[in-house]
C-alpha cells in the first residue's frame, strides 16, 4: 500500500468515528447501514461471517438499550493505522476500541476493549467498509449492563 493521502485518511477515520457515534446513539440501523457492502467476521478461527442484516439482528438481540433509547455507552476509537492504495481504491485500517458505560447511579467504567481490522473500498469517490473483523475482543469487564447473554 502507498502512503495515505490526507483526504482518504480523514474519510476513513470518519467512518470509524461515525460507527461509534451511531452505536452510542442507539441507532443500530444507521450503524448497520455502514456495512451494507461489507462482510463482517464474527469468529475468524471458526470462519463465522455475516452481513449488515445479520449483525443488526445480533445487536438488537444482545445490546441492552435504556429508557433514553441508548446503550449508555461511549465507544472510543483510537490508534487508527490507515494504509491506502489510491490507484486501486482500496484501504485497510487497524484501530483500537474501548467501550465506556455508565448506568443509573453506577460508576463510569470501561466494559470492553479490543481491535477492529477493516478493509475499505472507494466507490464513486466515497469510502465504504468492505470487511470488518469484529472478533478481536481483547479485554472484558463487567458487561452485565451492556450485553444480554444467550
Amino acid at each position: 500500500m502507498s502512503s495515505v493521502s490526507a483526504p482518504s485518511a480523514v474519510a476513513i477515520t470518519n467512518l470509524l468515528y461515525r460507527y461509534a457515534e451511531l452505536m452510542d446513539l442507539g441507532d443500530f440501523d444507521g450503524a448497520a447501514a455502514l456495512f451494507e457492502h461489507a462482510e463482517i467476521i464474527l469468529d475468524r478461527e471458526a470462519d463465522v461471517r455475516t452481513d449488515a442484516a445479520g449483525v443488526l439482528g445480533i445487536w438488537r438481540s444482545m445490546i441492552v438499550v435504556y429508557d433514553d433509547g441508548t446503550p449508555r455507552t461511549k465507544h472510543v476509537t483510537t490508534n487508527p493505522i490507515v494504509e491506502v492504495d489510491e490507484a486501486l481504491g482500496t484501504a485497510t485500517c487497524r484501530s483500537y476500541y474501548t467501550v465506556l458505560q455508565q448506568v443509573g447511579d453506577g460508576p463510569l467504567q470501561p466494559v470492553v476493549a479490543g481491535r477492529y481490522h477493516d478493509r475499505l473500498e472507494r466507490v464513486a469517490d466515497q469510502w465504504r467498509f468492505s470487511e470488518r473483523d469484529y472478533s478481536m475482543m481483547d479485554l472484558v469487564g463487567d458487561i452485565s449492563g451492556h450485553l444480554r447473554r444467550g
